[in-house]
C-alpha cells in the first residue's frame, strides 16, 4: 500500500465515491493493505468495486450477501497502523500455501490430528462456530498470541486449521503461527462467509449463526439476517 499522505488522499477519494453512489459502510486503510464492508444497491456496489480497483490499482476479492435494508448507517473510512490489530511483527509471506477451500476444510476437520482454532472473539464463537473448534475465549484479536503461547506446542500440535469471519484475521495470524515453528498451518480461504456460500448445506460443518459487524448482528447459514441476540453487548464491546 501507500505512505500515510497517499492513504489520506485515497481516503477522501473513497469517501467521495461512496457518497456519490449512496453507499454506507466501513473501509480500513493501512500500509499493509485494506479491508471494507459496504452496502447499497447491487449496481452501485458493483460500480464501487470497479472504481475502488482503479483507485487502489489492484483486483478486489469480495463476497456478497443480501438484505432488504442498509445494515450500515454511515460512511466510515479509517487509516490505521494495522488492518486488524495484532501488535506483532509478521512475515506475511509465510502465509503462502496455507489457504484451503470449503472441500479441503471439511477434510481437515475430519482429521483427528487437526486442532481447529477459532481466531474470533468469545462473543462471536458463542453465536456460532465449526464442529470441535477451540474457543480461545479472547476479548480482542491481540489476546490470541498469548493463548497460543500458553496452550499450543509445535511438537504436539501437528496440524492447526484456523478460521475467522471473512478471512482477514487469518491472513495475519496464519503466518504469525508459522513463524512460531508450527509447520502445518491452514486457514479457511475467504472465511466463514465464503464457506457458507460455497458449501452444500448437507456437507456443512458449521453450527449456529455467524456474527457480523453491522446492524444485522448475525447471518444464518443461508447468509440471511440471523435471529440470535447480540452477545457482544454482554462482553462490553
Amino acid at each position: 500500500m501507500e505512505a500515510v499522505a497517499e492513504l489520506s488522499a485515497i481516503k477522501e477519494s473513497l469517501r467521495s465515491i461512496m457518497s456519490d453512489l449512496s453507499l454506507r459502510g466501513t473501509v480500513i486503510l493501512a500500509s499493509e493493505g485494506f479491508n471494507s464492508t459496504v452496502s447499497g444497491l447491487p449496481e452501485n456496489v458493483g460500480r464501487f468495486v470497479e472504481e475502488a480497483e482503479a483507485l487502489l490499482k489492484t483486483k478486489l476479492v469480495y463476497k456478497s450477501s443480501f438484505h432488504d435494508e442498509l445494515p450500515f448507517k454511515r460512511i466510515k473510512i479509517k487509516i490505521k497502523k494495522e488492518i486488524v490489530t495484532l501488535r506483532k511483527d509478521v512475515d506475511l509471506s509465510l502465509g503462502r500455501g496455507t489457504h484451503v477451500d470449503a472441500k479441503g476444510w471439511n477434510e481437515l476437520l475430519a482429521d483427528p490430528e487437526t486442532l481447529v482454532l477459532d481466531t474470533r472473539n468469545d462473543y462471536e464463537f458463542r453465536t456460532g462456530t465449526f464442529e470441535n473448534a477451540v474457543n480461545p475465549c479472547t476479548e480482542k484479536f491481540n489476546d490470541l498470541p498469548a493463548f497460543v503461547e500458553k496452550n499450543l506446542d509445535p511438537a504436539s500440535h501437528k496440524k492447526i486449521a484456523m478460521f475467522c469471519t471473512g478471512g482477514i484475521r487469518c491472513e495475519k495470524f496464519a503466518p504469525y503461527v508459522k513463524g512460531l515453528g508450527f509447520k502445518n498451518v491452514y486457514q479457511l480461504e475467504g472465511g466463514i462467509l465464503k464457506y457458507l456460500k460455497d458449501v452444500n448445506p448437507e456437507d456443512s460443518l458449521w453450527k449456529g449463526e455467524c456474527f457480523v459487524f453491522d446492524e444485522r448482528i448475525s447471518v444464518s447459514e443461508s447468509l440471511e439476517k440471523g435471529s440470535l441476540d447480540d452477545f457482544s453487548q454482554a462482553n462490553g464491546k
